[in-house]
């Protein structure tokens, strides 16, 4: 019995506990509800792992290669306009799904008092946007997991620290790689935790939201699920083909990540073993570490596709046609404004509002999309993973420094010289 426990993978366990979680969560589901602080405990386990993980791996990429600085500007402005492409067809393909289904036809909005419940109508600006990249503070980012703010630190940190001489250098270079190294330990000992914490999260989702969930507004969750299936089919899959991507095996490194993203329904929660199966991948590592957190500010692919299909969902549902050329400009603002999701809490619910009032919709149309938005975010959260991790390993064979041969999973990283 004991060596049939072992031979039971950790993808294995976890697929174990999500049926379990859906069953006590039916079964249970008043005290499926205590269950919750289960699941918050080991995201936050997740979340500590961010900021050490991400400033760490950074700064050695960088610093660490403080002979080929233009390299690094090369990848970033290589990085950014793939980004800009990928994304930008994900809203045009999310704005032609939903205007073939027409999910809001025949709904009635909430009355005006739902509005208690909904997220801030804030405006995201572009020049909020580009004002948000800088931190105030290293350590109010830190606190805050601020991804895109860490990163902006760490690279100009770690070209601050590509120009002093190397005996300041490397010590600094050292203890960042050591950092590196512990924080994957750590990540590993996070992850035994896994099926623990994602059979309380489905346990809680179903216990408080019943088995009708999976009904409630079914049209506009399978507009969104064939959105993004014809996204990942027309975009992602030719992409790989192009960047001669070994498909098979790259959905096989991605694919505890990218479970762990669907129950959870968090960036942040597969965002270190994702990397860290990346690099596994035969992604170097001063890619993967460049690239991923960029991605996770500028490349939410399944995000962005989402909000085009919730914004006209929204018209719809209100009785208001939108032109095509003002669908056009609302596509224009969620490519400006979408580029902050990383920095803003409940994100894509404040985005969602923000261009609802840029456009004078109403406002309650959020109340139709709350309930049923935690299990569109779980496939637009993992289709964000997938497209983050496909972008590490386009661009490492843009540089052409993809590995052919996977790295194995106890491969030592490299000292730095």
């Amino acid at each position: 019995m004991g060596g049939l426990l072992k031979r039971i993978s950790l993808t294995h366990w976890i697929l174990i506990a999500m049926v379990l979680g859906v069953l006590i969560g039916w079964a249970w589901p008043a005290e499926s509800q205590h269950l919750k602080v289960v699941s918050n405990l080991f995201l936050k386990m997740i979340k500590c792992i961010l900021v050490p993980l991400v400033f760490g791996t950074l700064v050695v990429g960088i610093a660490g290669h403080s002979d080929d600085l233009k390299a690094v500007g090369r990848l970033a402005l290589r990085s950014l306009i793939y980004f800009e492409v990928v994304t930008t067809i994900a809203l045009f393909i999310g704005l032609g799904v939903v205007n073939f289904t027409r999910p809001g036809d025949g709904l009635t909005l909430p009355p005006p008092e739902a509005k208690s419940s909904l997220a801030a109508p804030t405006q995201v600006t572009l020049a909020g946007i580009i004002e948000h990249v800088v931190p105030k503070s290293f350590f109010e980012a830190a606190s805050q997991n601020d991804v895109l703010q860490i990163v902006f630190f760490a690279v100009m940190f770690a070209i601050a620290l590509a120009q002093v001489p190397s005996d300041h250098r490397t010590p600094m270079l050292r203890f960042c790689e050591s950092l590196t190294e512990v924080m994957f330990k750590f990540t590993g000992l996070v992850m035994k935790f896994a099926p623990l914490g994602i059979g309380a999260a489905m346990a809680y989702t179903v216990g408080h939201s019943g088995l009708g969930v999976l009904w409630n507004l079914s049209k506009l969750i399978l507009t969104l699920y064939a959105g993004l299936l014809i996204f990942c089919l027309v975009v992602l899959l030719p992409i790989a083909l192009w960047a001669r991507i070994p498909v098979l095996q790259f959905l096989k490194a991605i694919k505890d990540p990218a479970i762990l993203a669907f129950t959870t329904t968090s960036s942040d929660a597969a965002l270190p073993d994702a990397m860290k199966r990346m690099m596994q991948f035969g992604v170097p590592k001063k890619i993967v570490s460049f690239v991923m957190p960029l991605g996770y500010s500028f490349n939410l692919d399944g995000s962005t596709l989402y909000l085009a299909v919730a914004a006209v969902f929204v018209a719809q549902a209100a009785k208001v046609e939108l032109s095509f050329s003002k669908q056009l400009l609302m596509l224009l603002t969620l490519m400006l404004t979408s580029k902050g999701m990383a920095g803003i809490p409940r994100a894509s619910q404040v985005i969602l509002a923000g261009t609802l009032v840029t456009f004078g919709l109403p406002l309650e149309g959020v109340a139709l999309i709350i309930g049923v938005d935690e299990l569109m975010d779980m496939a637009r959260t993992t289709v964000n993973l997938t497209g983050n991790c496909l972008a590490t390993a386009v661009m490492a064979r843009w540089e052409g420094t993809f590995r052919s041969e996977p790295a194995a999973p106890s491969e030592p990283t490299p000292a730095v010289p």
